[in-house]
């Protein structure tokens, strides 16, 4: 199996969740824009757990509020109202400064447009979560290691992501994003710049991080990639269209 649990990290204490046994709780999330002389609303009344080991699709037309759900989730939007509970932190009652630590902590994000920093090398982007965190340089190094031999990029870890397809972007993406182990990984629209046989490989890469423990949260237009999870989650107009 190309997944297998890195031993290169310190041994943590088992996830704390919320009282309901949830990773993630949304009660009643609302989120608007002024227009005009009143607001747009993205979001509407969204409810919704998400339980350690899942592997939820976000699905809905375009406009429905998918993306943003999911950068609230990832805590880069806090424009918002009602409450978000992580790990048994309330998020919607945190600090700007308190937030970041958690997100920095426990969030992964895979970006559509992969989002590699372009004058780093491919090593440096897998690197860079572990400096946001207390881990010295010989085990950032190891850490690193692990990650590029269980990608299988070893023979990439000098290069720019200029100089890779789009596809070896986003491995690269994935890989920075189970870097620091977090206790989630949000993916928005990961394949939906890769042709289908990258797709495939990438949507399996998921299959396998998930199948190893960890929790994943993909916003996605394909039914073929909602297929790899376990659940779908559907909004429609900001509304969920069917309970979560």
């Amino acid at each position: 199996m190309l997944f297998k649990r890195s031993t290169t990290s310190p041994a943590e204490p088992a996830l704390p969740l919320g009282d309901n046994g949830a990773i993630v709780s949304l009660r009643d999330v609302e989120k608007s824009i002024p227009q005009g002389l009143g607001q747009l609303f993205l979001l509407r009344r969204i409810t919704i757990d998400i339980r350690p080991g899942e592997f939820v699709s976000i699905m809905g037309p375009s406009g429905a509020g998918k993306s943003t759900l999911l950068h609230i989730l990832g805590m880069h939007d806090a424009a918002w109202r009602g409450t978000y509970t992580l790990m048994g932190h309330p998020i919607h009652a945190l600090s700007g400064k308190a937030r970041s630590a958690l997100q920095k902590r426990h969030i992964g994000f895979v970006f559509q447009s992969y989002h590699l920093l372009d004058d780093l090398t491919v090593y440096e982007n897998i690197e860079l979560p572990l400096s946001y965190r207390d881990v010295t340089t010989s085990d950032r190094q190891s850490i690193v290691a692990d990650i590029l031999d269980r990608f299988r990029i070893v023979g990439k870890k000098d290069l720019y992501p200029s100089q890779l397809s789009g596809g070896q972007q986003q491995l690269v993406g994935i890989a920075r994003a189970v870097a620091a182990s977090p206790s989630i990984i949000l993916a928005d629209e990961p394949t939906g710049n890769l042709h289908s046989s990258q797709a495939q490989e990438i949507m399996e890469l998921f299959r396998q991080l998930n199948d190893q423990g960890t929790t994943i949260v993909q916003v996605t237009h394909s039914e073929a990639n909602a297929a790899y999870g376990g659940r779908v989650i559907r909004l429609r107009d900001g509304l969920l269209e069917e309970p979560a």
